[in-house]
């Protein structure tokens, strides 16, 4: 099985993220220059546990295709047994992933499956989290070229684990200039002048390793000393929503393709580039730089208890998805996709208490006992398993702590209440 991102290399790595993760907090904390907000970090924490769910079902044809090449169409110009074929093929990864990333923020129908890794409006390790889950459509096509011509699976599914570790640490504030370094690899710098959405920094430093393609092809930029980088997407996405957060862009480009009359407009609404759209629709399209509110970012006030139950949420995904990773080899298909639907669905309720929504607090408190009575009444899934013991204490957690605020008298499971 060959896949993009399948790689035991980013298994192992997961905990060490989120050590690194902690770190990055308390030392912001201690230094005054805090880079997460709750809100902010429990949507790119529960976006990157849910993207590791498409890859674990294998969905989309990228195995199939990659299998028939390597058997049927493989020049066979890579030898396992060398050296110089694992450093060709790092670089050629790394050369296919620039014009891969590249191409997703040019390309519209692309931009819809990249955009999530961007939406995020603070700058921090777990930024780095906030990936796709739709990326398995089509991003693989990038790297075909390289298993035409004879890259073993073991090396590439290596390189391929190796590059993404890579990127993680690049997600700071907290490192400054690294002199010589930056002039050959992504760094902290240059890679917070690609998530910035200031209109100085818009498209640029693609590079998933080495910065030298981004110097080669032209698209380099350095941070600018006066013009501090703002992070997110010029159309803000407003919302912790990971569901949405996935599909925005598919929304959108479907309802512009609805709403023009030109007939050639309705397909190329979804392969132009990414800042087009319709003549008859172009005065819909919103202010992308109002120097008055593009430092602004989403964060609605919530109370004590939203915060609070939030957090052990967010700690609980982390646990339910880390042992479902974990124990993947023991857990049937339909197990990790009951999982994968579970996490989804929990999360997104979930970013409605984060948007001030209390009718989640009597959405998740159904759901939570309609799982336990699923699983020890009907055998929904094998209670003898560990992930699943584990979801059930998560049940279990959620029942209490909502029980308790609905004692305490602090929210009421009103639904007329929302705002």
């Amino acid at each position: 099985m060959i896949v993009t991102d399948k790689s035991s290399i980013i298994t192992f790595a997961v905990p060490v993220f989120f050590v690194l993760i902690i770190i990055e907090y308390l030392y912001g904390r201690a230094k005054g220059k805090n880079t997460y907000r709750l809100n902010d970090t429990f949507t790119s924490i529960v976006i990157g546990m849910i993207s590791r769910y498409p890859t674990m079902l294998n969905l989309g044809f990228q195995s199939a295709v990659f299998i028939y090449i390597s058997t049927s169409l493989n020049m066979k110009l890579m030898p396992t047994n060398s050296v110089l074929t694992w450093v060709i093929a790092f670089l050629l990864y790394d050369l296919s992933y620039y014009w891969m990333h590249r191409m997703h923020h040019e390309i519209k129908i692309l931009w819809a499956t990249h955009s999530v890794h961007h939406h995020g409006e603070d700058f921090n390790l777990a930024t780095a989290l906030r990936q796709t889950s739709t990326g398995w459509l089509w991003k693989w096509v990038f790297y075909l070229p390289m298993i035409l011509i004879g890259v073993p699976a073991e090396v590439f599914i290596s390189v391929a684990g190796v590059n993404l570790v890579y990127q993680f640490w690049v997600h700071t504030k907290h490192i400054g200039h690294l002199g010589i370094l930056e002039k050959i690899f992504i760094t902290p710098m240059n890679h917070s002048v690609h998530h910035a959405k200031n209109k100085e920094y818009i498209d640029a430093n693609y590079g998933g390793v080495f910065i030298i393609w981004d110097r080669m092809f032209g698209t380099y930029i350095a941070e600018l000393p006066d013009v501090k980088p703002v992070y997110g997407t010029v159309t803000p996405l407003n919302s912790f929503n990971p569901i949405w957060a996935n599909f925005q862009i598919f929304s959108n480009m479907f309802k512009d393709s609805l709403k023009t009359k030109k007939f050639g407009d309705k397909l190329k609404v979804w392969v132009a580039p990414t800042y087009w759209k319709p003549e008859d629709l172009r005065e819909e399209k919103p202010q992308h730089y109002d120097k008055n509110n593009i430092q602004e970012k989403f964060n609605p006030v919530i109370t004590t208890d939203m915060k609070i139950f939030s957090f052990v949420q967010m700690l609980s995904i982390i646990f339910v998805s880390g042992s479902v990773l974990l124990f993947s080899q023991s857990l049937a298909y339909v197990d990790i996709a009951i999982f994968g639907v579970l996490m989804v669905l929990f999360s997104t309720l979930n970013s409605r208490l984060l948007e001030n929504k209390n009718y989640s607090y009597a959405l998740l408190l159904f759901f939570s006992i309609m799982i336990l009575i699923g699983v020890n009444l009907f055998n929904l899934m094998d209670i003898s398993l560990m992930p699943v013991q584990i979801l059930m204490l998560h049940m279990i957690a959620n029942i209490g702590i909502i029980l308790i605020i609905q004692l305490a008298g602090l929210v009421k499971l009103d639904p007329v209440r929302a705002r």
